[in-house]
């Protein structure tokens, strides 16, 4: 995991500030709910269940519930949960303000070796719709995934 979980300081990630964001999400406030949101918003990018489990288990949180915050997070439109071709389940913040807009796919890195995925910038990767591409290209209705070695383990 390493620093998968690293603290972030973009995002106001206060107490009082998830809890509001909950609470505009239709969800209760409760301890293992904010918990689980503020690891993602410390996330560089997107994270497996295991990663958050082993990030809050000093909290006393299981991996159940972990998992079902998680679940509860992603049906009320806070989290994206997607699977980048190693059938794990990564979760990451559905906005970011300094990143991505919720409608638009953006690139990820997955290291094929350590398994690390991070969000890439934007203009890391230029997916244009031409003559004989699927609808879904201009729809911007897809994902972008590169795989590769990543610098640790290069």
């Amino acid at each position: 995991m390493g620093d998968r979980m690293s603290e972030r300081t973009v995002r106001d990630t206060s107490a009082i500030s998830m809890r509001a964001e909950l609470h505009a999400a239709g969800l209760r406030a409760t301890a293992p709910r904010v918990a689980v949101l503020r690891s993602l918003h410390g996330a560089a990018g997107p994270v497996s269940h295991g990663d958050v489990a082993a990030v809050l288990a000093s909290e006393g949180l299981d991996r159940a519930t972990v998992y079902r915050n998680l679940m509860d997070l992603t049906e009320a439109g806070l989290l994206k949960r997607t699977d980048h071709g190693d059938h794990t389940w990564r979760f990451e913040l559905k906005s970011r303000e300094t990143s991505h807009v919720e409608e638009d796919p953006h690139p990820h890195f997955m290291c094929d070796a350590c398994g690390d995925v991070t969000c890439l910038p934007d203009a890391a990767v230029h997916v244009v719709a031409a003559r004989g591409t699927p609808r879904a290209i201009g729809k911007r209705a897809y994902e972008v995934q590169i795989k590769g070695r990543c610098d640790r383990c290069a």
